[in-house]
């Protein structure tokens, strides 16, 4: 998908591929930025309420999303995608600013996900 640059103070993508074979949502930015985001990151940090919740420590953790797939990319207006997994969800809207956080934040924002994992299974045992 190509897109048209909006004027913004914000990064505002330049094209958006998806790679299903490598599993990856591949976001170019207009400010030279470019993110490979893999889809397991994009589905446990999905923007719905079904992920974050209706406020602050309401957070599900999604487990078992290791072979996600995404199935379609639609646009929604000129300021986000929605993703269709293969998994059934597709009610999160990702904002070019959301995926521009996913791609810089993607080291710490992955890692607290794998921290909260095994603190889970550590309590429950393997994941589900």
């Amino acid at each position: 998908m190509q897109y048209a640059r909006a004027m913004s103070p914000e990064p505002h993508p330049t094209e958006i591929k998806l790679r299903k074979q490598s599993r990856q949502l591949v976001v170019s930015f207009d400010n030279g930025s470019r993110f490979e985001l893999p889809f397991e990151y994009l589905r446990v940090h999905s923007p719905s309420a079904e992920v974050k919740g209706h406020g602050p420590g309401q957070e599900v953790l999604q487990l078992g999303k290791e072979n996600v797939g995404v199935l379609d990319i639609e646009p929604v207006g000129q300021y986000a995608i929605k993703l269709v997994f293969d998994d059934g969800h597709a009610t999160g809207l990702y904002t070019w600013k959301y995926l521009f956080e996913l791609g810089r934040d993607y080291v710490r924002k992955w890692a607290d996900y794998q921290s909260r994992v095994r603190a889970h299974e550590a309590k429950h045992g393997k994941r589900s």
